[in-house]
């Protein structure tokens, strides 16, 4: 399942995080939150980005 999870911490940090994507599609399927959430900070990508498998995950932080 393709989920987009966002977390948001009470001194106004938001997280994006994205479960069930292949490769870069979590990046299309995740763009507007980013652009509405504000600045990058911090992104980490997992090795499933890299990979084709049915599982990837990428981690951003915003401020």
């Amino acid at each position: 399942m393709k989920t987009i999870e966002i977390t948001v911490t009470p001194n106004g940090h938001t997280q994006v995080e994205t479960k069930g994507f292949e490769g870069s599609s979590c990046r299309q399927a995740s763009g507007f939150l980013e652009r509405a959430l504000g600045r990058t900070t911090d992104e980490r990508l997992t090795s499933d980005f890299y990979a084709t498998q049915s599982e990837s995950q990428r981690t951003e932080t915003k401020t």
